[in-house]
């Protein structure tokens, strides 16, 4: 299992408005990778041209040395790309398992009508693909709200209930859009944990958007730092938090130079 990914010179552009200008790194398999930056700087819209949700206006996007800007995210999907958002996008009528069930659209064997007649393989794999569900809510500390309906818990639990969902989908790289937002400090301690685990024991290579530094001081290897679209610097999470650069694309030049 890898999970490389690769950006060579990635550029966004709507209409006149430059959106991403020539943004390059490398991930390697394994690691937990961190992109930030203030907001606008173009993070979520790097996220979305690396998951199939914009095709860049220029540059390559490499998963594993295969080239892949522009592939649908249901293609991304089958080269092991998984991602959440923000704000999760759960069916509220719907119980927590069916939600996550949702994840294993890649992995069904057989087409449409394969499904529709329900032949004893594609019962055997619901069957299965229920069970890992079980499994990994359980692992994650949602084995108790399976039945549930999702609209009767809380944002953070939402954010759990989309992280087993992208987890279904077997990805070996996972993108993962501010997943500490909203989350109280005890809940934060938990998803730090887990991420590790995914890590050293599912050898998930993870890429994170986040603001919340601590977090990103705590689980990358490295980060890159965007601003107004564009690479601003790369380095570990130490490095970026004193880098005078980044400083001041945070909090403006005028309190950068008051703080010195």
């Amino acid at each position: 299992m890898a999970g490389e990914l690769t950006l060579q010179d990635v550029s966004l552009q709507f209409g006149g408005i430059k959106v991403l200008q020539d943004v390059s790194f490398a991930v390697e398999p394994n690691q937990i990778f961190g992109l930030v930056g203030p907001n606008g700087a173009g993070k979520t819209s790097l996220f979305n041209c690396i998951s199939g949700h914009y095709r860049p206006t220029a540059g390559t996007v490499l998963i594993d040395g295969t080239e892949v800007q522009g592939a649908r995210p249901a293609t991304l999907a089958r080269h092991g790309l998984a991602r959440t958002f923000q704000h999760p996008a759960l069916q509220l009528h719907e119980t927590v398992l069916e939600n996550v069930l949702l994840g294993a659209h890649a992995r069904l064997p057989g087409g449409a009508l394969e499904w529709a007649v329900r032949t004893p393989r594609t019962r055997r794999a619901e069957k299965e693909l229920r069970a890992e569900a079980l499994d990994l809510l359980e692992r994650n500390g949602l084995g108790w709200a399976a039945h549930l309906q999702a609209d009767e818990l809380s944002h953070g639990l939402h954010k759990g209930i989309e992280l087993c969902r992208a987890l279904l989908m077997k990805p070996k790289l996972l993108l993962l859009d501010e997943p500490a937002a909203g989350l109280p400090h005890s809940e934060v301690e938990t998803l730090i944990a887990t991420v590790r685990r995914l890590r050293t024991d599912d050898d998930i290579t993870v890429v994170i958007v986040e603001h919340h530094m601590g977090l990103i001081a705590a689980l990358t290897d490295r980060v890159v730092v965007l601003d107004h679209g564009a690479k601003l610097m790369e380095g570990t999470a130490a490095e970026a938090q004193s880098d005078a650069r980044v400083i001041e694309a945070y909090i403006g030049k005028d309190a950068a130079d008051d703080a010195a």
